[in-house]
């Protein structure tokens, strides 16, 4: 579903992403683990096509930059960018103009159920909290049922609710056949959610791991991602 080949990003002599090549299966949940600074938020910006960079990567066999390949793809940014004038119905129906959906409503009651927001759903923007805007920001990733969604950090100012409904939300997509890649430092809170393993560092990928490979070794995610990174044992 997804394919990353040789992947530079640079901002000046610094490269936040150094020569990333890895292919992430259809319908498989991968979850992006690293330091801060490590290049992550960097890859998945490249990966949306807001960054320009060297290398490649296609989605579904498309590049990633082309209109076929921007229909499928979702993405749920760090931090909410929300319009203050908007409601939270109207964000989500700028959403479905957008990606041009139809019979969307019952979708969109639904997750603001599941998150509880409809009872918000007239309030604007800038009247919620910022833990209802970062529920929102999920809602507006998941409104288009996109083939291949990115999170960036999707737990961070969740109640324990909502932390709750997004993995079973995630476990559901992935049933579906949609392909997931979760940028996250809550390592305890994806656990149990992920089918392989991305560790960067410093703009390099520096662990490429299977749930089945992790579980033959006898370690355990964390175990794998204190080593990876601070060379502990």
């Amino acid at each position: 579903m997804l394919t990353v080949h040789q992947l530079t990003k640079s901002y000046g002599k610094t490269k936040a992403c150094n020569g990333l090549s890895f292919h992430v299966d259809h319908g498989s949940v991968t979850v992006l683990l690293g330091p801060n600074g490590a290049g992550k938020s960097t890859l998945l910006k490249c990966i949306t096509g807001f960054l320009r960079h060297q290398g490649s990567i296609r989605i579904d066999g498309f590049a990633n930059k082309t209109t076929e390949a921007k229909r499928i793809l979702g993405y749920v940014p760090e931090i909410p960018s929300l319009y203050p004038n908007l409601t939270v119905n109207e964000h989500l129906e700028f959403i479905a103009r957008a990606y041009k959906l139809t019979d969307y409503r019952a979708f969109a009651d639904e997750l603001l159920e599941r998150f509880e927001l409809y009872d918000k759903r007239n309030k604007f923007g800038d009247e919620l909290s910022k833990g209802m805007q970062q529920k929102l920001n999920l809602c507006l990733g998941l409104l288009p049922r996109p083939r291949l969604l990115l999170m960036d950090e999707p737990m961070i100012g969740l109640d324990p609710h909502a932390i709750k409904e997004l993995k079973v939300l995630i476990d559901e997509m992935r049933t579906n056949g949609c392909t997931v890649l979760v940028s996250t430092h809550m390592i305890d809170s994806i656990d149990m959610l992920w089918d392989r393993t991305l560790i960067m560092q410093k703009g390099e990928l520096t662990a490429n791991v299977t749930r089945e490979e992790l579980e033959q070794s006898g370690r355990t995610l964390e175990d794998l991602f204190f080593t990876v990174t601070e060379g502990e044992v």
